[in-house]
Order: structure tokens, then sequence, then C-alpha cells
């Protein structure tokens, strides 16, 4: 799977990660009554996010290159990933530090372990460990002291998290920082708060729906 990266090691765990991706994907369109068993509401919240415990749900290759090319363009040297998951995004953002330099990190975010054991076996696999901190646990607990400004951030979470997040990055977003956010239009309904937030008058940002698959919100923290 040649890549944006252009590293052979990196593309090769890639390559295998979006095969097992892709997979999941079609055995979940097969199967959609597993997730139509609840009706909405908190038990199937709590369902939902049970049956995607073992999922990859890896962020879009060309949203993946997409954020590498932001980074580099930008220099970045502190990025943050809200919801890392299994690490595939976390490869191309971990690339993009070590191409910017190597003097930066990629602090990345997971609530479950047995996600943040999987992530790190693939980010050595991949060659990239050295640019990350992966901060396991609650996110409202983990990222208040990111140690510096910070020039970017990925947005790939649970949605009723985005805004919290959000909250706690905001004074330490440098000024120009870019927030990339999923799934914005196929999940708008969870992210209402969130965009309530960022589009409000005299909220500080600029913003703008990018037409990706699902739809990915491109965000500017002017201060």
């Amino acid at each position: 799977m040649p890549t944006i990266l252009r590293d052979a090691r990196a593309e090769a765990v890639l390559t295998r990660l979006y095969e097992i991706s892709e997979r999941q994907e079609a055995e979940e369109k097969a199967n959609p009554v597993r997730n139509a068993d609840l009706p909405p509401g908190p038990d199937f919240e709590s369902a939902r996010k049970k049956y995607l415990s073992d999922k990859l749900v890896a962020l879009e290759p060309d949203k993946a290159e997409f954020c590498y090319l932001q980074c580099r363009a930008l220099g970045a040297q502190r990025i943050v990933e809200i919801g890392t998951s299994y690490g595939v995004s976390t490869i191309y953002l971990a690339a993009a530090i070590r191409d910017n330099g190597g003097k930066g990190i990629v602090i990345g975010t997971e609530y479950e372990p047995e996600k943040c054991a999987a992530a790190r076996a693939n980010w050595a696999e991949a060659g990239v460990s050295e640019y990350i901190d992966l901060r396991e646990g609650d996110l409202r607990e983990t990222i208040g002291d990111t140690g510096g400004p910070v020039d970017f951030v990925l947005m790939d979470i649970w949605t009723p998290m985005a805004l919290p997040a959000l909250e706690l990055l905001i004074p330490q977003l440098k000024k120009g920082a870019v927030i990339i956010s999923d799934n914005t239009i196929f999940a708008a309904k969870g992210y209402a708060a969130f965009l309530a937030r960022i589009k409000a008058e005299n909220s500080g940002f600029r913003t703008v729906t990018l037409p990706f698959s699902g739809g990915l919100e491109y965000t500017v923290w002017e201060g």
C-alpha cells in the first residue's frame, strides 16, 4: 500500500491494518442487526460502544494523508490525537513529527487498555514509537497538560467526548492551531454541542466542513 509517507516499513503495517479494518466494516454492513438491537438512548450507546471495542474503526487513508500534509505544512511539533484506538492514524501523525525534524511529539489518548497495548505494538512495528506519548485512561484526566503549545489536533472519538476534549485543549492551543474532526456530517447529532461551540460568534475559531466521506471539519484557532 504505497502512501504519501514514502516509508516501506510503515506502509506494510498500514496495509495490514487497513485490510483488517475493511473486513470489519464489511462484516458490520452485512450484519446491521447487531447495531440495531436496542432503541436509541443510553443502553444503545453502551451496547454500541461495547460492540466497537475490538474494531479498528480506522480513519480513512485519504483523511489520514490529509492530516499528515497539514502537520507538515504547519511544521507541527506538538500534535494531540483525541481517540487513538489501534493507532492507525497515529502512524501518519508520528511520521509527520519525524519528517518535521523528529524533535516533537504526538500525544495520543485511549481509554481501553487492550487497544493501548495493540497500538503500541503497531507503532513499534512501524518504527514510530519514539515520537508518541500515549496517555491511557479518561482523557479528561490525561490531557490537562500537554507540555507545551499544541499545533494540531485530530478529533476522532466517541462524539460526546469531543467538547470536553476541546475545552481542555483550548488554553493549550497555539494561535493558528488546526483541529480536524472526523465524520461531522455523518455524526452531526452527536457533534451538536461541539459544533455549536466552534461556530458560535466570538468563539475564537473559524471553521469549514470539507467534503470528505462523512464530513471532515477543518477548524483554526485564532485565539
